[in-house]
């Protein structure tokens, strides 16, 4: 029987993720000490949330990062492999990297210090900055509260393992995403979790819907969907509104 050939990694994938989620860390801490629950218990984080942490980064890598070690004086453990170990090698230099350009950014002679540095490729068109302002557990779910620029806040619903992964509190600076298609865009308020008041930029007319770009009054732009026939034009007052599931929450880099 003929081998199958053996699966390249897509390091690429892996290492595109922010460190500041926790999941190198996680996969760094296993590798120190063989244990999921440790690297957990260290990391801050629950055995589950490790566990996830070490998955997506298997699923972007492509390869095993991590293996059950089976047996021993502690009733077995995991061990990274030799892939793992890779990754771990790709991410302290693509840190150091960062840190250097960072650092000449932010430099007095770059004249953009105070400038954050957030670089995201997504297909979500509207990326925004926030604030945590609580987070309210319900169950296996979080309710996080996020303050937008202005008065203006809405509540993003993620897991119990993402806000730990994300290590979210109170006060810390994040960013919100969500596909335009989860935004929609009308002429009165409605009774989504998250509704707010906007005023109409531009409208692009279309048979099956219209895209609807608007402006909330702390300034930020968004980008969502309206009904044909909506009767919206620029500058006319709108709401926009989607559910809190479909807002995500990311770190900057």
């Amino acid at each position: 029987m003929q081998e199958d050939a053996p699966t390249t990694p897509s390091f690429a994938n892996a290492l595109g993720q922010a460190s500041t989620d926790k999941r190198i860390e996680i996969l760094r801490l296993v590798a120190q000490g063989g244990s999921i629950s440790e690297a957990g218990r260290q990391a801050g984080v629950s055995y589950k949330a490790a566990w996830q942490a070490i998955d997506t980064l298997t699923n972007l890598a492509g390869v095993a990062l991590v293996e059950r070690a089976v047996g021993g004086a502690g009733g077995g453990g995991a061990r990274i492999t030799a892939a793992g170990t890779a990754l771990l090698a790709g991410a302290e230099k693509l840190d150091q990297a960062r840190q250097q350009v960072l650092a000449l950014l932010q430099s007095p002679q770059a004249g953009f210090s105070s400038v954050p540095v957030t670089l995201l490729r997504t297909s979500m068109r509207n990326q925004f900055p926030c604030r945590v302002l609580q987070l309210q557990r319900q169950g296996q779910m979080v309710n996080v509260t996020l303050q937008l620029a202005g008065d203006d806040w809405l509540v993003a619903r993620i897991t119990q393992a993402s806000a730990e992964l994300l290590a979210l509190q109170p006060g810390q600076g994040v960013l919100a995403l969500a596909k335009a298609t989860a935004l929609r865009v009308a002429g009165l308020a409605s009774q989504a979790e998250n509704s707010l008041p906007c005023r109409v930029s531009r409208v692009s007319r279309d048979a099956a819907g219209d895209e609807v770009s608007v402006e909330l009054a702390g300034g930020i732009q968004l980008v969502g969907f309206a009904a044909s026939g909506n009767g919206l034009r620029a500058r006319s007052r709108a709401w926009v509104s989607l559910d809190a599931s479909a807002v995500v929450i990311a770190l900057p880099a």
